[in-house]
C-alpha cells in the first residue's frame, strides 16, 4: 500500500484456524494477499478468488477499490472465507445501508466450527480402535 492511496476501512475474518485482516483502499480492483497478487496467490484455485471478491461484486465496487488481506493459518478454503467475511465488514464500514444485502445472503455469519480435539484411548476425535469379539 503507498502513500498516496488513502485507507477506507478495515475489517476482520476468521474460519476454522484462518484469519484475516482486511484493508481496503481506493483504487483499481487489485486484490493482494500476504503483499502477493491474488491471481498468484490461488493460482491452482481461481474460483477461490471469485469468492473473495464476491462482496465487492454485488454492490459493483470490485474496480474501484484495492484490496489488501493479511491471512495466517489454516487452508486455502478457511482463508478465502475468511478473507470474504473480513472485505463484507470493511464495506459495512463505508456505507452502513450494504449491510442488510449482506445479512441476507450469509456473507456476514461466522463460521464458528472448528477441527474437533482427539481424545486419548482414540485414534482420532471419534474413531475407536477396532473391537474383537473373540
Amino acid at each position: 500500500m503507498t502513500k498516496e492511496q488513502e485507507l477506507v476501512a478495515v475489517g476482520i475474518g476468521r474460519r476454522k484456524c484462518s484469519s484475516a485482516r482486511v484493508k481496503i483502499t481506493s483504487g483499481n480492483g487489485n486484490l493482494y494477499i500476504n503483499g502477493v497478487l491474488a491471481t498468484t496467490y490461488f493460482n491452482s484455485s481461481p474460483e477461490s478468488l471469485l469468492i473473495c471478491k464476491n462482496p465487492l461484486k454485488l454492490f459493483d465496487a470490485d474496480q474501484s477499490y484495492d484490496v489488501y488481506a493479511q491471512v495466517s493459518g489454516g487452508g486455502l478454503t478457511g482463508q478465502t472465507e475468511a478473507i470474504q467475511l473480513a472485505v463484507s465488514r470493511a464495506l459495512i464500514k463505508l456505507d452502513t445501508t450494504r449491510r442488510p444485502k449482506l445479512k441476507t445472503l450469509g456473507l456476514l455469519r461466522r463460521d464458528t466450527r472448528i477441527k474437533e480435539r482427539k481424545k486419548y484411548g482414540l485414534k482420532k476425535a471419534r474413531k475407536a480402535p477396532q473391537y474383537s469379539k473373540r
